[in-house]
């Protein structure tokens, strides 16, 4: 990582550092939810659609990490067309790309073992791994395809991943079962990845698993599509029709075939990887029509700040959270409690219950996350990877 120097900020977001600034709103938004969801104030009780669903169906909080896959690929075409500018040759590129695949996975694993960098049980899996897989691959496949060849990808990817889940028999269990813990992908982490998955699940499987990360490449291709029809030389309001379009045909394409396979994040279905790309383009065509358009942008600045340093702020909120709940503050009675209960009681609890107050601390988590995402754009410390 290394930082990059800029003049003093005049923030006028269509024109930042020859930007798409509807793409810095959109992944400032993403890493926003990110954050409002992994920082309840008390995880038991939550408003149910800032909790993920239990096994089928989605909430709300279902969208988030499928959009920020998306935007990983609309990100890598711009990327990989600038480089194409500059004249980088493809083996300069993919040098780069394997470094920050790699620097990718080692935060991810840096947060799975903070603080108690215990090596014998890490979790091998997380959602920088898998974003830093996504990001490989997907990279790799528009190096080496043109359209026709990225959409065949595309397809070949749900479709396989398909078919694994449906008909491969798990020794035991038989094929096609889609139960927690007792399926192919689950089968397959077992193997691989035994003693090294979230505990949360008892070690059995991982929600960012080796096979389902095959579907989570094709949410990032979605992207990668989307992103080529956003550099196109058809007029904007074109592609932001041509946008919704394809978003309302792929959101109506995984609500039917939901019937068949069901939508579902925790095995990241393939219905669910169309479903979610479908959601995230028409967000993204909504964010692009309003801001990038109409330019209707200074409500979009909080998130454009958010959106230029997503990773580095991603990392310090989990390594914030898990500090304060990991620090012991001695109380009266000899009694011990951690420094996240304490100050989720002292608070928050006090002026709202339950569900409200646990929301209220997360959104004072956000806050503070964006004092800092803020102070860094004001000193144009903008953190790459």
């Amino acid at each position: 990582m290394k930082r990059q120097p800029h003049p003093a900020p005049d923030f006028k977001p269509a024109a930042m550092e020859g930007r798409l600034a509807s793409l810095d709103a959109f992944r400032g938004l993403t890493i926003a939810l990110m954050i409002l969801v992994n920082s309840p104030g008390d995880a038991g009780t939550v408003y149910s659609h800032l909790s993920h669903v239990v096994w089928n169906g989605w909430t709300f909080a279902d969208t988030v990490f499928p959009s920020f896959l998306f935007i990983v690929g609309v990100s890598l075409v711009f990327s990989i067309a600038k480089q194409e500018e500059k004249g980088m040759p493809n083996s300069a590129f993919i040098v780069r790309l394997l470094r920050r695949t790699i620097i990718l996975f080692a935060l991810g694993l840096f947060i799975n073992i903070f603080p108690t960098f215990y090596l014998s049980a890490i979790r091998i899996p997380g959602v920088l791994q898998r974003i830093a897989l996504c990001y490989f691959f997907a990279s790799l496949i528009v190096l080496k395809a043109d359209l026709r060849g990225r959409i065949l990808w595309l397809i070949a990817l749900l479709a396989s991943y398909w078919l694994m889940m449906r008909f491969i028999p798990v020794p035991g269990i038989g094929a096609g079962i889609l139960e927690p813990g007792r399926n192919f992908a689950a089968w397959i982490d077992s193997i691989f990845l035994r003693g090294h998955m979230w505990s949360y699940y008892d070690g059995q499987w991982d929600p960012e698993g080796i096979v389902s990360t095959i579907p989570a490449i094709a949410t990032t291709l979605f992207g990668v599509l989307t992103g080529q029809l956003l550099r196109s030389s058809l007029p904007e309001r074109r592609k932001v029709a041509g946008m919704v379009c394809a978003g309302l045909v792929l959101l109506i394409a995984g609500y039917i075939l939901d019937r068949w396979l069901p939508i579902n994040k925790s095995i990241w279905t393939s219905t669910f990887s169309i479903f979610m790309a479908g959601l995230a383009i028409v967000c993204l065509a909504f964010f692009h029509w309003l801001i990038d358009i109409a330019d209707f942008s200074r409500w979009a600045k909080p998130f454009v700040i958010l959106g230029l340093n997503p990773i580095s702020v991603y990392v310090l909120s989990e390594v914030f959270d898990t500090t304060l709940r990991t620090l012991n503050l001695p109380m009266v009675l000899a009694q011990d409690i951690d420094c996240q209960s304490y100050l989720f009681k002292t608070f928050c609890t006090p002026i709202a219950t339950s569900e409200t107050a646990s929301l209220l601390y997360g959104l004072l988590t956000l806050l503070f996350m964006f004092l800092i995402a803020w102070a860094m754009w004001r000193k144009r410390l903008f953190i790459r990877i």
